[in-house]
């Protein structure tokens, strides 16, 4: 259940354990002494390291924002002067490898989202983990021509969320979209957007 990294900490480990037990058992099945288990760690082990649920429940969007960051590859989306079409592949590629091979982490992140709405405390840790992509979106849009790039940002990562979420736990969970698809719908979405900022 837990992704054991080589060389990963302890903590690594633990967060890692929580985000399977998440996405597996939901937030119900969330407790100290089940991440102990799931991480082949000693009884109290986790309790050593998040004393408490909120901690524990933190330390697991700390480490959903790193492991997210790696699969959407983050620290490689193209540069804005390579222009529309490069973004486009970048994003395809990234939406497509989230949803075929870590659909756990989709998972945990709807999971921890609920959560967040009850817990105002989880909620800031929760919107700070997002907003390092939503903000890094926002300046290549605007590279890229955007008029109203805020507002742009807030539309495509709704529908790549909305893309994600019925293919991970949604409808269309049976179904998910080849990465051509993916693109195409990346493209119309994009085109949509920037059509008035481009030159010509």
């Amino acid at each position: 259940m837990a992704v054991r990294s080589a060389g990963a900490s302890r903590a690594e480990l633990i967060a890692d354990a929580a985000l399977g037990l998440l996405a597996e058992r939901g937030m119900r099945g969330l407790t100290h002494r089940a991440v102990d288990s799931a991480a082949g760690l000693p009884p109290g082990s986790t309790s050593n390291v998040a004393r408490t649920r909120l901690a524990l429940l933190e330390a697991a969007v700390r480490r959903l924002a790193e492991r997210e960051a790696r699969v959407l590859g983050v620290e490689e989306l193209p540069d804005p002067r390579a222009g529309v079409d490069s973004l486009v592949e970048g994003m395809a590629q990234a939406v497509h490898r989230s949803l075929t091979g870590h659909r756990e982490l989709l998972l945990a992140r709807y999971e921890l989202a609920l959560e967040a709405t009850r817990r105002p405390e989880l909620r800031v840790f929760f919107d700070a983990a997002g907003r390092q992509f939503r903000d890094l979106l926002t300046g290549l849009l605007t590279a890229l021509g955007s008029t109203e790039p805020e507002r742009h940002a807030l539309s495509l990562i709704a529908w790549v969320d909305g893309l994600m979420f019925s293919c991970a736990a949604g409808s269309y969970h049976a179904d998910v979209p080849s990465v051509d698809d993916v693109r195409t719908g990346l493209r119309e979405v994009l085109d949509g957007m920037l059509r008035d900022g481009r030159a010509g």
